[in-house]
């Protein structure tokens, strides 16, 4: 705070120069402030020393050179989202207190937030903590469902974030239920975040979630400080479906990012990720109906093959083709035998011999002059008697005309 300074008395003010009392340089000096310096400015600084009084927080901002005192105000205290602590780096939204009495400069915080320095300090202790227990190991990492039926998305509510995955969802696959779970995205709001998520948690399977989406839109890497948290990332691990993160820009990581089944870019990129196209699972099924289509034709032809096969197969199979079979057969045979007879042999003039009440003579050494045969024809029996036995030379076998020799 300033007053007003007074005027120098020209009465006392001697060889031309002004003169003050203490109190009027104060005065001064805190008029030339007013005067000067901008009602609002930004400083970035270190905390060091910070203090609470009566309500009152008192810090030094410090940037390893310089240092000034600053003071947050009770009432205002209490409605910051982030408190410093030794060692913060924080952006300071403040103005110039300078009180006249003891001259003394102080910076009067209206907000502030971390820096990006404490931000990457914050991330790396966490990273530190929980690297070691295996939360960021790819081997953990869950699958993504292929077709999900229902999604949870956690954001903020309304936000642009929200509206691209909603749209998102529409054009790739709207069959997809959406879950819209409001949450807080700026500030100190882990705790909120982790209440939804819990919450949510406990009734996944009940609700049919098959997967989680957390998401914020763009912003500084300050502003997504709310997702380094170490409990949250605990309770991101433990939520019993896959989880997807799509937080800030595309370079932003987060512990958050980190520990979930799968880090999205942005928002929309985890509506991507997570939702099949419809469009390429409709130029998929035409293909696979296609193909289906081929291999039925050909299994088709192949059946029709077989059955035509086993119709043949039957048709030789058949009792009234094979009694057919077996009756050609028995007249052939009975044709074969009937030439064969011996009846046959004796209706084209030839003769049967055979010795008075004996077998049938085969040659002239078997019967003897004087002796009486029995001569059977075609038509009846002939009784003989053997007047003379002449045998029959031999002839000698000829060779073929072309054959024979000169």
């Amino acid at each position: 705070m300033t007053m007003a300074a007074p005027l120098p008395n020209p009465e006392r003010s001697g060889k031309g120069l002004p003169r003050y009392t203490v109190g009027e340089l104060n005065g001064a000096i805190g008029n030339l402030l007013d005067r000067g310096f901008a009602p609002r400015f930004l400083v970035e600084g270190t905390v060091s020393r910070p203090q609470l009084k009566k309500g009152h927080l008192w810090l030094s901002l410090s940037d390893g050179e310089a240092s000034i005192n600053a003071v947050i105000w009770a009432s205002q205290l209490r409605q910051l989202a982030f408190v410093p602590e030794e060692g913060d780096g924080v952006v300071v939204v403040g103005r110039l207190n300078f009180w006249i009495t003891r001259a003394t400069l102080t910076v009067q915080v209206l907000d502030l937030r971390p820096s990006l320095t404490a931000v990457l300090r914050q991330f790396e202790r966490v990273h530190v903590l929980l690297e070691p227990e295996g939360l960021f190991e790819p081997a953990r990492k869950r699958p993504l469902p292929r077709f999900p039926t229902r999604i949870a998305l956690l954001t903020s509510v309304p936000s642009s974030a929200l509206a691209d995955m909603l749209r998102t969802a529409h054009e790739r696959w709207p069959a997809t239920a959406l879950l819209v779970v409001p949450i807080p995205v700026q500030g100190a709001v882990e705790a909120t975040i982790r209440e939804a998520l819990e919450r949510l948690a406990s009734r996944a399977h009940t609700l049919g979630i098959e997967a989680l989406v957390l998401a914020r839109g763009g912003g500084s890497r300050e502003d997504l400080s709310v997702f380094d948290g170490e409990a949250l990332a605990r309770s991101l691990a433990a939520f019993p479906v896959p989880v997807v993160c799509g937080l800030g820009h595309e370079d932003d990581t987060t512990i958050a990012d980190l520990v979930a089944d799968y880090r999205a870019a942005t928002p929309t990129a985890a509506l991507v990720a997570l939702l099949p196209d419809r469009r390429s699972a409709a130029q998929t099924l035409r293909q696979t109906r296609h193909h289906l289509q081929q291999l039925l034709s050909l299994r088709i032809q192949a059946l029709t093959e077989s059955l035509r096969r086993q119709r043949e197969r039957m048709e030789r199979l058949h009792p009234a083709l094979w009694i057919a079979q077996q009756r050609l057969s028995l007249q052939y045979q009975r044709q074969l035998l009937t030439a064969l007879s011996p009846d046959q042999l004796l209706r084209r003039g030839f003769a049967l011999i055979r010795r008075e009440g004996g077998p049938v003579v085969r040659s002239i050494d078997a019967v003897a002059p004087n002796e009486l045969l029995c001569i059977e024809l075609a038509d009846g029996f002939l009784r003989a008697r053997i007047e003379a036995l002449e045998p029959r030379a031999p002839q000698t076998p000829t060779l073929p005309r072309q054959e024979r020799a000169p």
